[in-house]
């Protein structure tokens, strides 16, 4: 199909192109910005005044639930989610059931991702069998199959020899390493931030040295191998200092943030509120206001959403033995839109964070409006108002700190290789 997205403000932060124009698309490719390409003949006129044309959404971090449970999250649901909040790739970390420490996992995620054809899904492969810390898992079958690249998820590799191989390994496969900080030993009896709220309701806390620790000897040993490492939402304003000095160094590291450590503190969880259990958990406001201005100069790249669809009884327990995570897909683009009215980043700023920035973490061909790339595109209005309900959200999980919420930001049209796979309203037949 011929398409053509008419009148769009069209944002693309890879190129630096910011402008009211057309954008063409043919053959599931983007064709042409401002001009028609010759002889194009539009089947289908998207009218996108007054609304933002951007290249699609990327996630780095999603978890997409189980295979075939008809009651909970699949990939068929989240993958729904995400063509929802026009995020058109995902990635997968090894968390998985089964791990993903083998090929036929991801295989099998590849394959479920594209019958539903919604959203692309990159795995990300584990760092260790099992995600145990204690034998590194078959990264080059791995990077066979397509992962990305490795990671451990949330669980700690507790032995630094191991950490130290399994980087060295990633490397010699030239597989990115994902990691997300927390010293095992500093967080493991914790729930939420330790200070004067996790005092008050008498919650284990975890401190910001679980974080800063274990961010530190990966650093040392980054710098030792140097294998190119992702570090995975970063919750603290010591460890944003730390990796800007790294950075400083020359050292090929980089790192992301979710979209909800950049609007909630630990204030949040105020009567053991189990939708605000997450990991790592919400700081303090001085860490928060770190983390945006991170994002702002650049020092941390991408912001994801680190998806968790949970079921409700998963949420329905004393708070310390709930399930962390925020279902957060569908609130990416909203919440994001809210720090840009707040003036914490500006637009092109934003987008870029979920969309180039991120995808040059992976080194995922994603996230630009380049003539000749895949037209993957999402369409959305600023200014639409919408109330976060949980008829609103799409995804199988409806655990969120975010419910009954005023909103503003929807999307309204996102394409994936040239073909609408979410729409919102009807537009103009094809006049031209």
């Amino acid at each position: 199909m011929e398409l053509l997205i008419a009148n769009g403000h069209v944002i693309d932060p890879a190129k630096g192109f910011d402008e009211v124009t057309d954008l063409y698309i043919s053959a599931g490719k983007i064709a042409g910005i401002g001009n028609a390409p010759k002889g194009f003949k539009p089947e289908r006129i998207i009218d996108a005044s007054h609304r933002v044309v951007s290249p699609g959404f990327v996630d780095l971090s999603a978890r997409l639930g189980g295979g075939g449970d008809e009651h909970g999250a699949t990939i068929v649901s989240e993958t729904l989610a995400a063509a929802r909040a026009g995020i058109t790739t995902l990635c997968c970390p090894p968390d998985t059931t089964p791990v993903l420490d083998i090929p036929a996992v991801a295989e099998l995620i590849h394959r479920r991702a594209q019958q539903a054809g919604l959203a692309k899904v990159h795995c990300l492969g584990a760092l260790t069998q099992g995600l145990g810390g204690e034998q590194l898992a078959e990264m080059y079958a791995l990077k066979a199959i397509g992962c990305v690249g490795v990671s451990n998820a949330g669980r700690a590799v507790y032995n630094t020899e191991v950490m130290r191989r399994a980087l060295e390994y990633a490397g010699t496969c030239g597989l990115a390493v994902v990691l997300q900080p927390e010293d095992h030993w500093l967080g493991r009896q914790g729930h939420m931030h330790e200070g004067g709220v996790s005092t008050r309701l008498g919650v284990p806390g975890i401190p910001e040295t679980a974080e800063t620790v274990a961010l530190s000897r990966d650093l040392l040993l980054v710098e030792q191998t140097g294998v190119r490492t992702h570090f995975a939402r970063l919750s603290t304003a010591k460890a944003v200092e730390l990796l800007a000095q790294a950075q400083a160094q020359g050292l090929p590291v980089s790192a992301d943030v979710t979209i909800h450590h950049l609007h909630l503190t630990h204030e949040a969880v105020g009567d053991f509120d189990s939708m605000c259990h997450v990991r790592p958990p919400f700081r303090t406001q001085a860490d928060r206001k770190a983390l945006r201005g991170a994002v702002a100069r650049g020092v941390i790249a991408a912001i994801c959403s680190d998806h968790h669809p949970h079921d409700v009884d998963a949420k329905t327990a004393p708070f310390d033995a709930t399930e962390p995570g925020v279902s957060a897909l569908e609130l990416l683009l909203p919440l994001i839109l809210e720090l840009v009215r707040g003036r914490v980043f500006d637009l092109s700023t934003a987008i870029a964070a979920i969309t180039c920035r991120a995808a040059q973490v992976l080194g995922i061909p994603a996230g630009i409006l380049a003539i000749g790339a895949s037209a993957d595109v999402c369409v959305f209005d600023p200014e639409r108002e919408w109330t976060l309900t949980e008829n609103t959200l799409l995804s199988a999980g409806k655990n969120s700190p975010f419910l009954g919420r005023e909103l503003v930001g929807r999307v309204t049209h996102t394409l994936l290789d040239g073909r609408v796979v979410f729409e919102e309203e009807a537009d103009v037949p094809a006049s031209r």
